[in-house]
């Protein structure tokens, strides 16, 4: 399979800023990827019904990758709470699966509007830099089990790492940020494994599909997406280290307004 020049730069400018992005304003990927993956379907004429569950299983499939250099950088600091991510795990790969076939039985439009809600809310919460209030401590057993279940339903269905879950709710539950937001990028890897083996499964039978697609996955664009945003996330993350990024989260917090505009309105 040969792939136009123009949609190789494409892709890789869109992993490099989406990585880029994810490391200076600590924000999930799928918020980027998702919305301009769509338009690149879309203008590459892939089936309508087909393109929002393409990006989102895409972007699923990317977050592999980024999550894996994310997680390790963390874990070198011994930020990441692994007795955690072990009880949230479980629960997580369950709502993860789940929320892949749940996504593909909803309608595309229907789709991307649950997309756009979505965003709206993650850029409200950027742009108030709204913290809840830390007042108890992490469940046990079940109560950790459910709320993995939450957290993978939720990212399988919008295509998003779960960090605008599990950060609020582990700050809510008394961990330090630094700690949730550590313990979070450990997560997205089985929110992002599950949910993509859930999004091929649910694929595997469709007709008619272009060179490259594996059931929902856009195979060239994960490849390319993921080797340009694990080269650029680090780069973010250093940048935030020596600035304040609070005025450029409020202004990408408009942009992100303006994408789910789009997406409820197109």
């Amino acid at each position: 399979m040969i792939l136009e020049p123009m949609l190789i730069v494409e892709l890789a400018l869109m992993g490099t800023c989406a990585g880029f992005l994810a490391g200076l304003l600590g924000i999930g990927g799928g918020m980027i990827m998702v919305p301009f993956m769509a338009f690149i379907l879309t203008a590459k004429g892939f089936p309508e019904a087909y393109i929002f569950k393409m990006a989102v299983a895409t972007s699923l499939g990317t977050i592999c990758f980024t999550s894996l250099s994310s997680v390790w950088a963390h874990h070198k600091r011994g930020a990441v709470l692994w007795p955690a991510v072990k009880l949230l795990a479980p629960g997580i790969l369950v709502g993860s699966l789940l929320g892949a076939q749940i996504a593909v039985a909803i309608p595309g439009k229907a789709l991307s509007i649950l997309f756009a809600v979505f965003v709206a809310f993650s850029a409200t919460q950027m742009f108030l830099n709204r913290k809840p209030q830390a007042t108890r401590v992490l469940p046990k057993g079940l109560g950790m089990f459910g709320m993995g279940n939450v957290i993978g339903l939720l990212s399988s269905l919008v295509g998003a790492g779960g960090a605008f879950v599990s950060v609020p709710f582990m700050t809510w539950c008394n961990v330090k940020i630094h700690q949730a937001v550590a313990t979070s990028a450990a997560l997205g890897f089985p929110i992002a494994f599950a949910g993509t083996l859930g999004y091929i499964w649910a694929g595997h039978n469709l007709q008619d599909m272009p060179n490259g697609v594996f059931g929902y996955l856009y195979v060239p664009g994960l490849v390319i997406i993921s080797l340009a945003s694990i080269c650029t996330a680090p780069l973010g993350a250093r940048t935030a280290h020596r600035m304040d990024i609070r005025p450029l989260k409020k202004a990408f917090a408009v942009v992100l307004y303006i994408l789910a505009a789009y997406f409820l309105f197109r």
